[in-house]
């Protein structure tokens, strides 16, 4: 193993900084420390949630830095990571109004005639260390998913980012314990290979939890390997989008130019398989296409840029050949479909069939493809023909057909009016399936890291 990792620019190769690459021996070392800091200096409620409130406001006072670094080690344009860094803001301080009104519950034993004269109340306890492994996408926001919820759940982390973003990781812990107050034993940032660290972090015997955001294959795997231990999965999607006759299809067409494209399409829930009615189909797909062509494409520093490269060549050349496959198949370029230089051009592909891998699996790109339907009743089917689970949308005006998609879409989430993409940092946020199996957003996130106690009473 190397000693340090190279990041870099995943849009022009530039070199971009340099982190000591770590292994399994410090991962216990990481764990031991953080073991020691919940056994011997546990963080009252109070605490917690003043180190949650400092870290809201400082990420908001240091946005532009952040935002540069995101964008930097990611290729994430910079206007996309400045969203990324206020979302940021939020997860904290809803992480820390958890860390305030976290508390038990009062059992009423004497519903019961043995419980007459006894007093029950339940506790909440940090579920212990808690390790966390986090994805390039979102490269802050998604470490203060899991960050702020354990230190609200009074959990100290171990932490393995990406080793393609480890920087925004390492920034945010120095962040958290230079400016904050929070005890440096309390989050360890340990980035390192999958196989080594990530494995040393899943296998130890001291981690109480595992929080995992990544793919499917990985995360089962994961909950695979340890049986014993809590294992929360946030995991991959194909997103679907309905769009009914009746509904604001320029809107929808609108927003899918966003939603589809955002960060390259590197997102979870990057709209991704579009279900157009055949009454306004090639309407919508003309309006789509031209809010396409409009999308700036190119360097990730420059403000005026929508969408620059993916994370790495392998992907942007897989998705490559996932459009080629497709038009093999008898699927239609409507634009893009090129790879200029570290570029894959934003692509909509109409003519799709459901086998088709654009369509079947996540592709994790710049791809939208649009498939055409008669009845409401094969869109909601074709829909829910995914292994994936994780959010779904229909526009439509019907009352009835909103309500109707709500109950038959089965997603995590089914959004009306609205793209599959969308994500407010404090709602309940996951899937089933291959798509995970937990709910994240600080309040979740913080009931899943602690642990009921009962206590009993007998004056």
């Amino acid at each position: 193993m190397t000693d340090e990792i190279i990041v870099r620019s995943p849009y022009d190769g530039a070199e971009v900084g340099r982190v000591r690459a770590h292994g399994t021996d410090d991962v216990d070392v990481a764990v031991a420390a953080a073991r020691r800091a919940l056994t011997d200096a546990p963080l009252a409620q109070w605490r917690r949630a003043e180190i949650l409130d400092a870290a809201a406001a400082a990420v908001a006072d240091d946005e532009d830095r952040l935002a540069r670094t995101i964008a930097a080690e990611a290729a994430k344009p910079l206007k996309t990571a400045r969203i990324e860094a206020q979302r940021t803001v939020s997860t904290f301080r809803f992480a820390a109004a958890e860390a305030r009104k976290l508390t038990g519950e009062t059992v009423p034993l004497d519903a019961a005639d043995v419980g007459e004269g006894k007093l029950a109340f339940t506790l909440r306890l940090p579920i212990g260390v808690v390790g966390a492994i986090s994805p390039f996408n979102f490269p802050l926001n998604l470490v203060a998913h899991k960050v702020a919820p354990a230190i609200a759940a009074g959990c100290p982390v171990v932490l393995k980012p990406a080793s393609q973003t480890p920087l925004s990781a390492l920034a945010l812990r120095d962040l958290l314990v230079e400016r904050c107050g929070l005890p440096a034993e309390w989050l360890h940032v340990v980035p390192g290979p999958g196989g080594e660290v990530g494995n040393a972090i899943v296998e130890h015997p001291d981690i109480a939890m595992i929080s995992f955001t990544g793919s499917a294959e990985v995360g089962w795997s994961i909950r695979a390997k340890a049986p014993k231990k809590k294992v929360a999965l946030e995991l991959g999607n194909n997103a679907p989008v309905i769009v009914e006759p009746d509904g604001d299809w320029r809107t929808a067409a609108k927003k899918i130019s966003v939603a589809g494209f955002s960060h390259a399409g590197q997102s979870c829930i990057s709209t991704q398989r579009i279900y157009a009615h055949e009454a306004i189909a090639n309407a919508f797909v003309d309006e789509l296409v031209g809010h396409v062509e409009k999308l700036v494409v190119g360097d990730p520093l420059d403000p005026d840029t929508d969408v620059s490269a993916l994370i790495s060549e392998d992907d942007r050349d897989r998705v490559a050949g996932w459009i080629e496959e497709a038009v093999a198949g008898g699927a239609v370029v409507r634009t893009g479909g090129r790879v200029e230089g570290a570029l894959l051009l934003p692509t909509v592909l109409t003519g799709v069939t459901p086998d088709m891998r654009v369509c079947r699996d996540e592709v994790f790109g710049p791809v939208v493809a649009v498939q055409v339907y008669r009845e409401r009743a094969d869109a909601l089917r074709l829909a829910n023909d995914t292994r994936y689970g994780l959010q779904a949308a229909i526009f439509t005006a019907d009352l009835g057909a909103a309500l109707e998609a709500a109950r038959t879409l089965d997603f995590g989430g089914v959004l009306i009016n609205e793209v599959p993409t969308w994500r407010a940092d404090h709602m309940p946020y996951g899937g089933m399936r291959d798509s995970g199996n937990t709910r994240e957003g600080p309040a979740y996130s913080v009931r899943e890291m602690t642990e009921s106690r009962l206590i009993v009473v007998q004056p």
